[in-house]
């Protein structure tokens, strides 16, 4: 999509909230509908960027999870290796 089309959305937009969707339709020879797909895609970009931030802290919590648990393994697997030793 061009950076006018996109451009030309997003004031369309701020221009609908700023006097209702009704007006700025009439004002600029659109169709309400247009508007209201136009925000509703906004609105879904924006959730789903949320989403996806959310998303991207856990698998960075998990990751840190999963790095101390092989840590862990790690140092039981060195522990278990000495103690074997030792019963021989």
């Amino acid at each position: 999509m061009s950076k006018l089309l996109t451009r030309f959305r997003q004031e369309t937009l701020k221009l609908a909230e700023r006097i209702g969707v009704a007006a700025a339709a009439r004002e600029l020879s659109l169709y309400e509908s247009q508007i209201y797909t136009w925000r509703s895609k906004l609105q879904q970009q924006h959730s789903s960027s949320g989403h996806e931030q959310e998303m991207s802290t856990e698998i960075a919590c998990l990751k840190r999870q999963l790095a101390e648990k092989d840590e862990e393994l790690a140092i039981l697997q060195k522990a278990a290796t000495y103690f074997a030793k030792r019963l021989k």
